[in-house]
């Protein structure tokens, strides 16, 4: 008797053992917002990967090369900031601010060469995305995106080693 008590008892801790582990608890991803800081936009080269308007469709003069994208980099020289975008047909580089974590984007400086289509398309509508609400989050493998959305669009950007 005292065996199959044990016998009983060793089988019951076997199966709520087997059950705790079976146990799933369901996990939400929900992207936590970083404060926006020089620092952060300055440690990495931000590369669009996404950018839909208002319809929510991809917007394509974005996307003509995808061996090229727009590609934002974020510098400091003599304590002023500047962002520079990268892979367009003409230089452009303004210089930025953040008030209150809001970016603050001037003037953008550009040279004039005269660029053909699709190119001249590329330039105005990088020129379009980097003026809006910048935010910064964590994707899925944890590694940071930057989302500038406008009354035009929402462009995401994934943050590139420098």
């Amino acid at each position: 008797m005292k065996n199959m008590t044990k016998v009983i008892m060793a089988g019951v801790l076997a199966v709520g053992t087997l059950a705790a582990g079976c146990q799933t608890t369901p996990t939400v991803t929900t992207p936590v917002e970083q404060t926006v800081t020089s620092n952060i936009l300055q440690s990495y080269n931000w590369q669009l990967v996404d950018a839909k308007g208002t319809n929510n469709t991809k917007v394509p003069q974005l996307f003509f090369d995808p061996s090229n994208p727009l590609i934002l980099e974020f510098t400091s020289e003599n304590g002023n900031n500047f962002v520079s975008l990268l892979n367009t047909c003409n230089n452009m580089a303004a210089g930025y601010s953040i008030v209150n974590g809001n970016v603050q984007v001037g003037n953008i400086r550009s040279t004039r060469m005269a660029c053909p289509e699709p190119q001249a398309s590329f330039d105005k509508a990088a020129v379009d995305t980097v003026k809006g609400k910048y935010s910064i989050s964590k994707s899925a493998n944890n590694s940071p995106v930057l989302t500038i959305t406008n009354a035009y669009q929402v462009a995401s950007f994934k943050a590139i080693a420098k």
